[in-house]
Order: structure tokens, then sequence, then C-alpha cells
């Protein structure tokens, strides 16, 4: 080996050291235009594969939920009657206008019951996120500047979860509907999949309104839930009836 061929072996070393711990470095710094995130997946009771993103300390699903079962294979039912689904104080799930095409895309609406069913919607190691886990997200994404304005201050961090499209227009300034290229900072990818109301079982808003339950009571009727509107900045929490029929994240344990 000549002495050229030596230096080029010694040089590589350092370099490749070198090298690795800047890209390791790089890792550890969030980024000033993009998600603090790091994509991965989750596999549910179906056996339906679904995207999952980092957001500080939590994994949450980055997209709606679409299970058909239990943890324990029993089928959570499918009710497409208004009546009927009125009535139910147990689980049960069903596609906006009872369409299985809009579900594909949008996930199927849960009663609260299906989401805190001891059989478990979520598959190992998941869980349907508690009014504290939800609190933990928006006080994260407020304290780190995914206020649409870049304030750390208030809560208008609807645009940072809003995925970026399938919202109707609104052309209000700092909406989920307004500018949609700009939304999803945090890679959540919160989709407007309407709601089922709880004592008429009609359906509406879809496009317009992302819910999303969460597995705290508020009282004996009403649980709270977390949504996102096509013209509203902030992220609203409210508690609402057990029969209302909102979509469903998870969030891993």
């Amino acid at each position: 080996m000549n002495h050229a061929s030596r230096f080029h072996k010694y040089l590589l070393l350092p370099l490749t050291v070198i090298l690795m711990f800047g890209v390791l470095g790089s890792d550890c710094k969030k980024s000033s235009t993009g998600p603090d995130t790091k994509p991965d997946t989750m596999t549910g009771n179906d056996g339906k594969v679904y995207q999952t993103v980092t957001i500080g300390n939590q994994v949450w699903m980055a997209e709606n939920l679409r299970e058909t079962k239990y943890r324990n294979g029993d089928a959570i039912p499918n009710v497409t009657n208004d009546t009927e689904w009125t009535g139910l104080s147990t689980g049960a799930r069903c596609a906006y206008n009872n369409s299985e095409t809009t579900a594909n895309t949008y996930g199927y609406l849960y009663n609260w019951y299906a989401a805190v069913d001891a059989r478990n919607i979520a598959p190992a190691g998941w869980k349907v996120p508690s009014d504290a886990d939800w609190t933990a997200l928006t006080n994260y994404l407020i304290a780190n500047g995914y206020n649409w304005d870049g304030t750390t201050s208030g809560n208008k961090i609807g645009k940072s979860l809003a995925s970026k499209s399938g919202w109707q227009s609104s052309g209000t300034e700092g909406a989920a509907g307004n500018n949609q290229s700009t939304n999803n900072s945090s890679g959540f990818t919160a989709l407007p999949g309407g709601y089922r109301y709880d004592y008429y079982g009609y359906f509406s808003y879809l496009g317009r309104i992302a819910t999303f339950w969460s597995a705290t009571e508020s009282n004996t009727y009403d649980a709270w839930n977390r949504y996102l509107s096509y013209n509203y900045s902030e992220v609203g929490r409210h508690y609402y009836n057990k029969h209302y029929g909102f979509s469903v994240r998870l969030v891993r344990e």
C-alpha cells in the first residue's frame, strides 16, 4: 500500500465519526419549519395499519380509527337505524351517512360506550386518551409555538392539528379551512369527520368539524371531548352526551 492509500484509509474513520455525530445531532433539534415528530405505525384489532406521530412525549394515531372489533375479537355493532342509535347504552359504531366509502377516509363514528368498553377498542399498548392526555397535547403545542400566529399564549393551535385538505373553506384568518396548505405542522392530521347526533341519530358537519372522544366522564350522561372547526382557530373542549357519534384517536400507553 502506498502513502496515498494509507492516508485515505486513516482519513475515512474520523470523517465517518464526524458525519455520524452530525446526523445524530440534527435529529435532536426541533425543525423551525416542520413538526417535532417521528412517524411510525400501529396495528389495530382488525389488523388495519395506521400511521402514528410523536408529539412531545406522546405517540398518537395520525388517522381516525376504523376498527370493527374489540381487542378480544367481539364485533362493535354497526348501527344504521336512527332510533336504535339514540336508544343505546352499549357500544356502537357507524359510518357517516352509513357510507363505507366515507369511512375509508374519515374513519368510523363511535358512541362513548364503545370508546370505553372493557373489551378495549384499542389494541394492546394503546388507549383512548383521557381528558388529561388531550390537555397534555394541547399544552405542548401552545408552549412550543404551534399557534397559527407563532405565539405561545392563548389557544390558536387548530391549524397545527388539522389536515391539509378536506376542510370546507371558511375565509377566516387562522381557521382550519383557510389556507389549508399551512395546516398540520404537528403531524396530527385531524380529519373533519363530522358527527352523529345523540337524540335524533342524524349526521352533520362532515368537512367542517372534527370531534374526538376522551375516556373521561363529565357526569352520568356526558363525557369530555375535543373538537376543531373549519372556521375556528382554537381547539375546543366540551362535554357531550355519551350517545353522540364522534371520531376516535388513540394514544400510546
